[in-house]
């Protein structure tokens, strides 16, 4: 396996700004947020450190030098939006960047955008099948055109008062997941795997990793810490932030030996990158370059 970063909690910095950074660390990838320009919905998000609306040759071959220089890889081409919002124009507006990002990581010869289903919060399940089947069979096609691959991160997006109900992100389940993946079967259509997610939802976030091996493209390293005394206080139909918090691996409830076991188990090769949102990092850039050094050295001991 190879270790990164998300990109996107360095997002002051330029993109030689990143790669450097990344190398003096000793990271091998980075995991790199691709937003439209200037434009910022939710936290974590609007980070841009490719614009993928001005790549032509000349970008491509000097993106491809630097890092080839820096010895840096480019893991994904990241854009988290909801690509199925309810909203007509901000659907639209998604999905026409999601298409610009895949092009894009065919042509930096990547071949990988890490992204999200999306939701139309307001409908159900079912609803939401229908509307998928509706948006993604074209954006998969334009992928296997393109030859890259598009990983499926299983945040349901469903924290605060915005996003309630139902979320903005269908793909969170293994139920979910089998059936987008019969409807479309696609070997460019997989998973971005984030065991956090399953950790405050409060399932098994193991056995998934054995049934699902062959869609596992990427992976994220991020823990997550369940207050219990807070969940017995308003249980879990409460807003998920009033009972856990995004934390560095190792200082939440994730099990990483377990984790990185099965990883290995199912002879996983692939990318793995740290993802931090842990608030108790961000009172200053210094602050932020230590979550992220703290994270690589707790989780060297089990991938290097």
């Amino acid at each position: 396996m190879k270790l990164g970063f998300v990109s996107a909690i360095l997002d002051s910095l330029t993109f030689e700004e990143l790669i450097d950074k990344a190398a003096e660390m000793g990271f091998a990838c980075v995991e790199v947020a691709c937003w439209p320009q200037g434009k910022s919905e939710r936290r974590y998000a609007g980070v841009s450190h490719i614009d993928v609306e001005n790549l032509d040759d000349e970008k491509v071959a000097y993106i491809q030098a630097y890092c080839k220089d820096k010895k840096v890889e480019i893991s994904s081409l990241a854009f988290y939006p909801n690509p199925m919002d309810g909203d007509l124009e901000k659907q639209e507006a998604n999905i026409e960047h999601l298409k610009k990002v895949i092009i894009a990581s065919d042509k930096l010869g990547v071949g990988m955008v890490t992204t999200f289903i999306g939701r139309d919060q307001t409908k159900c399940y079912e609803e939401n099948l229908e509307l998928f089947q509706e948006i993604w069979p074209s954006i998969i096609k334009l992928a296997e055109e393109h030859k890259v691959k598009v990983a499926i991160e299983n945040c349901p997006m469903l924290f605060g008062r915005d996003q309630w109900p139902g979320g903005q992100n269908l793909a969170t389940t293994p139920k979910i997941w089998r059936k987008l993946f019969e409807l479309i079967p696609s070997n460019y259509f997989g998973l971005n795997y984030d065991p956090s997610h399953f950790v405050w939802q409060k399932m098994d976030y193991i056995k998934p990793l054995y049934e699902f091996k062959d869609k596992i493209f990427h992976v994220h390293y991020k823990d997550i810490k369940v207050n219990l005394d807070k969940l017995n206080d308003v249980g879990i139909m409460a807003y998920p932030l009033e009972y856990m918090e995004p934390k560095l691996p190792g200082l939440g409830d994730v099990n990483w030996g377990k984790y990185v076991s099965a990883l290995t188990d199912i002879g996983y090769k692939g990318y793995s990158c740290i993802e931090v949102e842990d608030r108790a990092f961000e009172e200053s850039q210094e602050d932020i370059y230590k979550s992220i050094l703290l994270s690589k050295k707790y989780l060297e001991q089990y991938v290097i």
